[in-house]
């Protein structure tokens, strides 16, 4: 029953909460009425689970909102919206050209409302239709989680101040929405590929962005940006069948064996990724920094053709890269690069002006050019630090295998 429970959450609760969150205009209202669903559900599906779970969460989460509201002295005057009459044939009909034509898309569109600034919308997002948790989110924006909740209850008063309407825009509305839309994927996304296992809470996010991003593409098929986060996403998710040993141990990129990966995904990236170059081109504007970062993968993906990575190819695109989308996240992935080209010592100093402490991978890369360098003290305290940090099973095993490494090189006992 709680399994029942758990994957009916992560599938269809940001579905519920958005579709609760239409019919009242109020998303806290929404997101506890789908709480006490999800607390009832707890007490009664034990015996005999409903055949449609998220309808049976839904059904009873607007009960109680209902009731909720007659409660409420405050909103004596409130009415929510009258259900809809059952669908006509011609109406049927039309559904068969809706504008985006899968829920979950329609949901993000929905929920990256410009009323809000770009932040905020991607965060009440991935909070509502893509189901991460708040210090999740916090993580992805490298944002001390009591900010980013903050964040979030502004966010949400703010929409119920502005009565923000919960309907799908129209193709129109996209362009002012689409930034904040393919943010939520990467995002999305990203959560998903940090396990390499794949065995998370949000792993099924993985092959779920694969479809929502070819979808996209094919919807906006005109914007350079778009294909081109198709085609990232397709080039990192190639080299999913190689991250992961024999004994559960992550495998990082630079180890990998290239004959593993996915070679029917790369020849779908290097197409999407041509089109976004050739729409630039057409256009006469520079390559976008997820243009940029596409490109970035694959060179990558290049290796597996000649068993060379182009790190000096790679460096020059992240330096492009810096000029238009300058973070910490961006500095630290040059910083990789830097040493591969440089030396670790070009590295590390390139990675320590801008310390990100409590960020894993940037523990985790300064340990290994400490280690290259023969730091060994030093890399053991940042593979320590990236360990409590609380990395998946197969991150951490990579991690602990480091750590003791470089504690086995400090000892007068090893060999």
């Amino acid at each position: 029953m709680r399994a029942l429970l758990d994957r009916t959450f992560r599938e269809a609760g940001g579905r519920v909460i958005a579709a609760l969150a239409a019919s009242f205009r109020d998303l806290d209202l929404a997101e506890e009425a789908f709480a006490e669903a999800c607390a009832r559900a707890i007490e009664r599906w034990g015996s005999a689970p409903p055949v449609d779970p998220a309808a049976w969460l839904y059904a009873v989460g607007r009960r109680w909102a209902l009731d909720r509201l007659r409660r409420r002295i405050t909103a004596a005057g409130y009415r929510p919206d009258v259900p809809a009459p059952p669908p006509t044939p011609e109406d049927q009909a039309m559904a068969l050209d809706d504008p985006i034509p899968d829920e979950r898309l329609r949901l993000i569109f929905v929920c990256c409302h410009p009323a809000m600034n770009a932040e905020a919308r991607v965060a009440l997002t991935l909070r509502t239709v893509c189901g991460l948790t708040t210090p999740q989110i916090a993580a992805a924006f490298l944002t001390p989680e009591p900010t980013l909740a903050q964040r979030l209850v502004r966010a949400k008063r703010k929409i119920a101040e502005a009565g923000v309407p919960f309907e799908v825009p129209g193709p129109d509305h996209w362009p002012e929405r689409m930034d904040a839309v393919l943010s939520t994927l990467e995002i999305a996304y990203a959560q998903a590929h940090a396990d390499a296992a794949g065995l998370g809470p949000n792993a099924d996010l993985a092959v779920e962005v694969l479809g929502l991003t070819a979808l996209l593409a094919r919807l906006v098929s005109e914007d350079a940006e778009v294909q081109a986060l198709a085609a990232t996403v397709r080039f990192t998710e190639a080299r999913r069948p190689a991250r992961l040993a024999v004994d559960g141990t992550m495998i990082p990129l630079t180890l990998q064996d290239t004959t593993l990966w996915d070679t029917g995904l790369i020849a779908e990236a290097d197409l999407y990724l041509a089109r976004s170059a050739a729409l630039s081109q057409a256009s006469r504007t520079r390559p976008g920094p997820r243009a940029l970062q596409a490109a970035i993968h694959g060179a990558h993906a290049g290796r597996r053709k000649t068993g060379v990575t182009p790190w000096a190819a790679i460096l020059g695109i992240y330096n492009a890269l810096l000029g238009l989308r300058d973070d910490p996240v961006i500095r630290t992935n040059r910083a990789v690069a830097l040493a591969e080209v440089e030396g670790p010592e070009s590295g590390l100093a390139a990675l320590d002006l801008t310390p990100i402490p409590g960020w894993l991978p940037w523990h985790a890369a300064r340990g290994d050019m400490l280690v290259r360098i023969g730091h060994d003290a030093e890399a053991l305290h940042e593979f320590e630090a990236a360990l409590a940090l609380g990395p998946s099973a197969a991150e951490q095993r990579y991690l602990a295998a480091c750590r003791d490494t470089s504690r086995s090189r400090l000892s007068p006992f090893s060999a």
